[in-house]
């Protein structure tokens, strides 16, 4: 199937006849976060050098859906269908309300600003777990130049209902995508210090959920090349739909590259959405794309 890389047998059972990869819009400057919103059959992401959210739906085309939009980054709904956002400007996790109004949930850490949060998920019990890396604080081109308040790179849960902030992994360098597995006992974590040392790290490390609320085990799932592993998704049977620089690879649970969906841009992330649940929507710096499947998404 042209666009199509097969590495194992197993990747024909999300494969249509009729599918094939397209560009649905173009125009950003380097598009990241894309959430799918249901109820208006649109698709939202950030354009961060641009400082801007844009939309795309069939029936309207590309629009901006927020600007300024303080350079944010990763989004995803919670579980009342409300849009959460990661932001480099105001360094916080933030919550659009049915209002309109954007609140921040949270962007300090025992009394410490947050570096940059970069990418984000809702687990079923309300709570948002995150990454936060230093992107948005290396230079004026994503955010704000400023020196880091915290000691490292770290991964966070937040708990809404508590207010309560607890970092849940330590030990990483660039932490920024991350999923949770259907069932949710396991967290899968991207690491891409690559991005700014040739001898950093372009991985994916998957931990076991103990308990809801904390990750033990921690051990590497795969190395992602050509490229770094920036965000993905994940569908109802476990497999990853994974970032990299020319495709979205797509693994099996034990680890194993099934093959790859050609992309002609380089890739930052992507979500499953459409009215069944099964167009893979992809960000690819400047252009969004769409690919539907036999398979649908387990997250927004």
């Amino acid at each position: 199937m042209k666009g199509i890389e097969i590495f194992d047998p197993r990747l024909q059972r999300i494969l249509n006849p009729d599918s094939r990869l397209e560009q649905l819009c173009t125009g950003a400057e380097w598009g990241e976060g894309p959430v799918w919103i249901g109820e208006q059959s649109c698709v939202v992401w950030s354009d961060i050098p641009n400082n801007r959210m844009l939309r795309w739906s069939a029936e309207d085309g590309l629009g901006v859906f927020r600007q300024p939009a303080h350079f944010s980054n990763g989004n995803y709904r919670d579980r009342d269908g409300r849009l959460v956002t990661c932001e480099h400007g105001r360094r916080c996790i933030s919550r659009t309300e049915r209002d309109g109004r954007v609140e921040v949930l949270v962007d300090r850490y025992q009394g410490a600003r947050l570096n940059s949060p970069n990418d984000l998920v809702v687990k079923s019990d309300g709570s948002i777990w995150f990454s936060d890396p230093a992107y948005g604080i290396m230079s004026d081109r994503e955010g704000y130049r400023a020196e880091s308040e915290q000691d490292g790179c770290h991964v966070y849960r937040f708990d809404p209902l508590g207010n309560e902030l607890s970092r849940v992994a330590n030990d990483f360098e660039k932490p920024n995508g991350l999923a949770f597995s259907p069932d949710e006992t396991l967290l899968y974590v991207s690491d891409t210090s690559a991005s700014h040392a040739a001898d950093g790290c372009h991985h994916i490390r998957v931990f076991d959920v103990l308990d809801g609320r904390r990750l033990v085990n921690g051990r590497l799932f795969a190395v992602i090349e050509p490229g770094l592993p920036d965000g993905f998704r994940i569908d109802q049977q476990g497999w990853l739909y994974v970032s990299s620089q020319d495709s979205i690879q797509v693994y099996a649970p034990d680890g194993c590259l099934l093959g790859k969906i050609q992309v002609p841009e380089k890739i930052s992330n992507c979500t499953f959405g459409g009215a069944e649940g099964n167009r893979l929507f992809i960000t690819a710096s400047t252009s969004l794309y769409a690919i539907t499947l036999n398979t649908r998404g387990c997250q927004s």
